[in-house]
């Protein structure tokens, strides 16, 4: 399967976009991936930390996704703390978590309604003295159909993740 350029990889390394992440056995069928990832000017475990959030609101276009809603702009004390079956980026629940590396969440019903079946994997990274946030999506291809419409995700979450990573990154900073 492709695996470089767009829509599948934005901002990752060949190394990342290569690499295997839990999400990617999260799923069935041959799954379709795509990885996203972006440099951080923050240690791992401020940026940890920020992708700890998205339990609490998408940090993407709030207008949008978060019913017009801002994404908090200050830490949410407890938020830190994942566990298997929480809901987390309002679409996904929690499956597996490696802590303060990686989280991994697949579609919730309503996620699947929106956007078929998929799986995600945050982690933060290190990179020297900074950090790397990299995502993972495998979205569930076992037919011509959901395989065309998680070919079409990819440019629909392209555009959402993109500001969502940006997001995340300015706030992880601005924090550390």
């Amino acid at each position: 399967m492709r695996s470089v350029g767009l829509p599948l990889v934005w901002g990752a390394t060949p190394d990342e976009a290569r690499r295997r992440y839990p999400a990617d056995d999260a799923v069935t069928g041959t799954p379709v991936l795509m990885t996203r990832a972006i440099d951080v000017a923050a240690p791992v475990e401020s940026t940890w930390r920020w992708l700890c959030q998205l339990s609490e609101a998408p940090y993407s276009y709030d207008w949008l996704d978060n019913l017009g809603r801002r994404s908090p702009r200050t830490l949410t004390p407890g938020a830190e703390t994942i566990e298997l079956g929480q809901a987390m980026a309002t679409v996904l629940r929690v499956t597996s978590v490696d802590s303060p590396h990686q989280w991994t969440g697949v579609t919730t019903p309503r996620g699947q309604r929106l956007a078929g079946g998929f799986a995600m994997t945050y982690a933060a990274e290190p990179a020297g003295s900074h950090s790397r946030i990299v995502v993972r999506i495998a979205a569930a291809s076992s037919s011509r159909l959901t395989r065309w419409r998680a070919e079409a995700l990819a440019w629909g979450d392209l555009v959402m993740i993109r500001k969502q990573l940006r997001t995340l990154k300015q706030l992880a900073e601005s924090h550390a």
